[in-house]
């Protein structure tokens, strides 16, 4: 059984939650190659990111003029089908204001059709649904495989229009959300006859990655953040929520795992609050520094403004921690009351008093509190369980 993946960038060190769902594949016993247009290997440290990187296939190594030869001499081929995927790629141009990027997809397009029929793989399915899946779908158009999509969020829902994503969603075979409001997102833009292909694929986790749960820590509370300094992800607010914490709950502590472009203005925003002995700026890490970090808290804090179904949640839980989330997006789907607390998005005070809330409440329902967790994120994102959904739509091509 043969099948492909097609990602942007791929490996990234952010994109683990792929590489653990093509490997469930694999042991399943699907043979997936891996197509990306580019890779990120300077910016790789995990060893299991660099290994990945090396089985994959990225098509603008071959540089601008190998992709044009091979696009020209396929399209050469098949003048009907490269008229059709033209007009396909000029009109997803016209509504992205972008046509000439949508002519560089449509080459790209033309080299996974190439690639595929030389592989004899008969379905592409695309991670994310913006340019791979635009890929995809001018590969499909030009002659090549049947292609399906998983879309993640929040990228997709705030331009769905210029993703030209109602028109994905009709030419796939399936596509894939992440969470129920997900699905719900992409039923916005899809017709009602195309909703019976638009199914839920949590992203998952390796439970056996994940052994007993450590003893809560005594103290703190000892909070952790974990994710990619950028706007979106709302630690500017998680800062000044911090300082709002310290007033009612003096020994409280947080580590914020992670790097981006945000970190010199988050560690000048920490010390304009007098936090340097509050907060501990980590770093990025790889899985088991995450691991690790998650081991050593009270907690997982997420104060996101913007987020598809954050896999750091899911660990957290797997880590058997309560969890304090803003409520957004499918956040909710996981953290439920008996494992955590909600809070509304933008709102510091919200999160401080969650904060308070949490330092209140005994050591033991917080133990409680983790192992629901686990038990809730167990049942719902174990990867195995995931990938074997996947296979029957593979096996199906998405048929209702």
């Amino acid at each position: 059984m043969k099948l492909a993946y097609l990602i942007n960038t791929y490996p990234r060190a952010s994109h683990s939650f792929i590489r653990r769902e093509v490997q469930a594949l694999e042991r399943l016993g699907w043979e997936v190659q891996r197509f990306a247009m580019r890779s990120a290997r300077s910016e790789l440290v995990d060893p299991a990111d660099i290994a990945e990187d090396a089985r994959t296939e990225h098509v603008l190594k071959a540089g601008a003029w190998g992709v044009t030869k091979v696009a020209l001499a396929w399209m050469a081929r098949r003048p009907g089908r490269a008229m059709s995927a033209l007009r396909l790629a000029w009109r997803c141009g016209v509504a992205a204001n972008d046509r000439l990027r949508h002519l560089i997809y449509l080459a790209e397009g033309a080299v996974i059709a190439r690639r595929c029929y030389d592989l004899r793989i008969p379905h592409v399915h695309a991670h994310f649904g913006t340019n791979s899946t635009t890929v995809a779908m001018l590969a499909q158009a030009l002659g090549g495989p049947s292609f399906s999509f998983t879309t993640h969020g929040p990228e997709e829902f705030d331009a769905p229009m210029a993703l030209s994503l109602p028109e994905k969603l009709h030419r796939a075979a399936f596509a894939v959300a992440i969470s129920s409001y997900g699905r719900s997102q992409l039923f916005r833009f899809a017709t009602l006859p195309d909703w019976t292909r638009i199914h839920v694929v949590h992203c998952g986790i390796e439970p056996w990655r994940f052994s007993e749960p450590a003893v809560l820590p005594t103290g703190g509370p000892h909070l952790v953040a974990i994710g990619r300094l950028a706007e979106q992800k709302g630690f500017p607010l998680l800062i000044e929520a911090m300082a709002q914490a310290r007033e009612t709950t003096p020994t409280v502590h947080l580590t914020l795992v992670g790097d981006g472009p945000l970190r010199d203005e988050l560690e000048s925003r920490a010390a304009s609050f007098g936090l340097q002995k509050h907060l501990t700026f980590a770093g990025w890490q790889d899985e088991a520094g995450v691991r690790a970090a998650l081991a050593a808290a009270t907690a997982l804090i997420l104060p996101s403004f913007a987020e598809g179904l954050p896999v750091v949640v899911m660990e957290a839980m797997a880590a058997g921690r309560p969890i304090i989330a803003t409520s957004i997006a499918g956040v909710p789907e996981l953290v439920t009351p008996d494992v955590g607390w909600l809070v509304p998005a933008g709102d510091p005070a919200a999160l401080a008093a969650a904060v308070a809330t949490l330092a209140r409440t005994p050591p033991e329902t917080l133990q409680l509190m983790g192992m629901a967790a686990r038990t809730r994120v167990l049942a719902r994102h174990d990867i195995n369980s995931e990938a074997e959904k996947l296979t029957t739509l593979f096996a199906s091509r998405g048929r209702a």
